[in-house]
């Protein structure tokens, strides 16, 4: 088998494939632990830098509070909630929180306000707000039951992002001002009631808000994630040079395996046991395998590289210019005639071999010996015709059998009446003898129509061959022909049947006898199989043999070529043979001699 065409290579960009797919596997394993480990750090820090803004916030709202309660002051020992330092402007709270929120821009911090339990802007750090609602996604009575902080994410009218930090508002009062304050109160009224400073002006601003501006925080977040994204190039990168060296390495090898995967696949096509033959576009043929060589009788290197058209048989020639013209796949079971070779019978599979872009590459042959398997499908139709034929010949036997029982009595009848005139009583003995020997045909019938019943035994087989021979001895040594029993010693036993094994040999051995002249030789040989574990008794004469045209008759009821016979001893013997499990096969040439085969398993 010489190499492909080059139209029948792999195209160069397949090597690049390896790389492709080393990547994509280094991406899907190493990808997923990357995002996992960079999400899990970026989720850590947006979790400090919502504590370090949550705890900003908190120191915040508590100067607040110290400050605003630093601004009330005592009168006449109590608190009525109207002493304020005098050189205070009247609302000094919304100056303090504009005056802050000014200060404290460089710190972070957007707004501060103060809010009522129904969520309006009692003080704002931008006066203009003051009096309006705030957001509605707030439940504002809840939060007089939780002292603890509260935050959100959310932005202000000029879209800026702010961590607003919230809770309930609680002014406390220096400690020198808290002096003298009545912890007794018996005012409980609100939880917060002892808690914030008794008589604050403005009872409805119970809820403070800080705004932090999350700018500086979002840019730093961008920055991060302009390095994750540079982490996540670098790491592409880092797969592309393990993807490179692993395709260096993996290319050497592929160059050093190459002849190695190119002789194994030499060897695989020579060796396969179906035939193989590849053309080229132009019906060149390009590739020839060993099975090819044997079933068509071709030496391959004598062909190869020339045309199909006068190297190939014309059936195959013909078939090839089908498939050229329709470009569909064709299968076909065909009888080849090989001239001096003879016919064989192949099913034979044609393709169009192309690439994935559909361009024509060239065409493939494939093709088996169909010949035992046609052999086969005659047996079976043989088989079914005997049995469709033993069916009616048992009918037709018990239909006849009954009247001539009566008509071989109403002989033996006149026989005796008329035994006083000879040439009346040899008819009726004639009548009798003809009876008889319809009844043994009849007989002999319903012996092959019934079922064969066989009782299997462990025998050696030289035993029962001896026995047969002995029986056609005497008749053998009357008309001149000489036995050739030859089994070798060691020969193991055999499950058969005795008695229907001995009416096997001793019809064959009979119809060889019946065939030869004096002079000729019945040779019997045993040969034991023991890698199949089967045993080959081959019976051979030198007789007239079988004219071609009968040798697949040979088996048949009723089919015989001597006058006297019934032509059911052999169809009887390829009954007893199948029961057995067993082959039978006939070879003859005229004028030389037969040659019967009977392969039977050991158990």
């Amino acid at each position: 088998m010489t190499d492909m065409p080059n139209s029948f290579q792999s195209p160069g960009k397949e090597k690049f494939r390896p790389m492709i797919w080393i990547m994509l596997g280094c991406i899907l394993i190493l990808l997923p632990i990357f995002i996992f480990w960079t999400s899990d750090n970026i989720s850590r820090q947006k979790l400090a830098i919502e504590r370090l803004l949550l705890e900003k916030g908190n120191n915040f709202i508590n100067f607040t509070e110290f400050v605003i309660g630093g601004m009330m002051v005592p009168s006449g020992g109590q608190f009525p909630g109207t002493g304020w330092y005098p050189e205070l402007n009247q609302d000094p709270i919304q100056e303090y929180l504009t005056n802050a929120t000014k200060s404290w821009k460089a710190l972070g911090v957007s707004y501060i306000f103060l809010t009522d339990l129904d969520g309006n802007i009692t003080k704002h750090s931008d006066p203009a707000q003051i009096g309006k609602k705030y957001s509605e996604y707030i439940d504002y009575p809840s939060l007089i039951h939780f002292s603890g902080l509260n935050k959100r994410e959310t932005r202000d009218k000029s879209g800026t992002k702010i961590f607003e930090v919230y809770r309930v508002f609680m002014p406390k009062l220096a400690p020198m001002q808290s002096h003298g304050i009545n912890r007794n109160s018996g005012n409980k009224s609100s939880r917060f009631q002892n808690e914030r400073i008794p008589g604050f002006p403005e009872e409805g601003s119970r809820i403070i808000f800080v705004g932090l501006d999350m700018t500086y925080i979002e840019a730093r977040s961008k920055e991060d994630s302009r390095e994750v994204l540079k982490g996540f190039y670098l790491l592409l990168i880092g797969f592309a040079g393990i993807s490179l060296l692993i395709l260096v390495q993996a290319y050497r090898t592929a160059q050093s395996s190459l002849k190695k995967i190119k002789l194994l696949s030499d060897n695989i096509v020579d060796n396969m046991p179906i035939g193989l033959i590849v053309l080229d576009t132009n019906s060149v043929i390009a590739s020839f395998n060993n099975i090819a060589e044997t079933l068509l009788h071709i030496l391959g290197e004598n062909i190869i590289g020339k045309a199909v058209k006068g190297n190939l048989p014309e059936q195959l020639t013909e078939l090839v210019e089908e498939l050229q013209q329709n470009k569909k796949d064709l299968v076909k079971e065909l009888e080849i005639d090989l001239d001096e070779h003879g016919k064989i019978y192949l099913d034979i599979n044609m393709s169009v071999l192309e690439d994935n872009s559909k361009n024509l590459l060239g065409y493939i042959i494939l093709f088996r010996d169909l010949s035992e398997v046609q052999a086969l499908k005659k047996e079976v139709e043989r088989s079914t015709r005997l049995a469709s034929i033993g069916r009616l010949a048992a009918g037709v036997a018990h239909e006849i059998r009954n009247p001539l029982s009566s008509i071989k009595g109403f002989a033996t009848y006149f026989g005796e009446r008329y035994k006083d005139v000879p040439e009346d009583k040899n008819t009726a003995q004639i009548m009798v003898n003809e009876v008889e020997r319809l009844n043994r045909v009849i007989s002999q019938l319903l012996e092959f129509a019934r079922p064969v019943n066989i009782s299997k035994n462990m025998l050696d087989i030289r035993t029962v061959i001896n026995h047969s021979a002995k029986i056609i001895e005497r008749n053998a040594e009357e008309r001149g022909v000489e036995l050739d029993i030859n089994i070798p010693a060691g020969t193991p036993h055999i499950s058969i049947d005795s008695d229907r094994i001995n009416q096997v040999f001793l019809n064959l051995f009979l119809n060889s006898l019946e065939a030869m002249e004096p002079g000729g030789k019945l040779f019997v040989s045993v040969d034991y199989d023991s890698a199949n574990e089967v045993m080959k008794i081959k019976v051979a004469d030198t007789g007239k043999g079988i004219a071609p045209e009968d040798i697949g008759n040979v088996f048949d009821p009723y089919f015989t070529t001597k006058q006297s016979g019934t032509g059911l001893g052999l169809a009887i013997v390829h009954r007893i043979i199948e029961s057995h499990n067993g082959e039978i096969k006939v070879e003859s040439e005229q004028e030389k001699g037969t040659d019967i085969t009977i392969t039977l398993p050991l158990y």
